[in-house]
């Protein structure tokens, strides 16, 4: 369910099963705009839903500068343009989330956010799978307690 201000923005549709693959995750999401949006939609519900509010307590008191940073990096790390590495260098994730206290529940609530925002805003599911799995393994290996 959108919960922001009227309805999902337009976003082309996906390529037809019967065409070649995209070639790479960030082709098969639809490019800047559908990260953009799964960013958006990720930290909105972050904001709303009383289920993940330890998640959203190690944010600080605004996600404006984590919505792009994490947009930034999904563009790069999903197969397009790096524009985290252009701006802040080698993500060195662990390291930069070092200061944030990291436990399973927020692990779990982080994965479950981003689950919900991928099936809100149409990642195909065989994608989703894929993103499900990739997103554990970093945010187990991003565990600090």
């Amino acid at each position: 369910m959108w919960a922001g201000a009227g309805p999902l923005p337009t976003i082309a549709p996906m390529p037809a099963p019967d065409s070649a693959p995209p070639a790479t995750p960030f082709e098969w999401m639809g490019g800047e705009p559908r990260i953009r949006q799964l960013v958006d939609r990720f930290y909105d519900l972050m904001d709303l839903e009383p289920g993940y509010a330890e998640l959203r307590a190690t944010h600080g008191s605004t996600l404006d500068d984590a919505r792009d940073k994490l947009f930034w990096f999904l563009c790069g790390w999903l197969g397009g343009p790096d524009h985290y590495q252009d701006r802040f260098g080698h993500p060195r994730l662990r390291a930069r989330h070092m200061p944030f206290a990291i436990g399973i529940l927020e692990r779990d609530q982080w994965v479950t956010c981003m689950d919900q925002a991928m099936g809100e805003t149409g990642v195909p599911e065989d994608l989703r799978a894929r993103l499900n799995q990739s997103f554990m393994n970093t945010a187990d290996w991003m565990r600090n307690r």
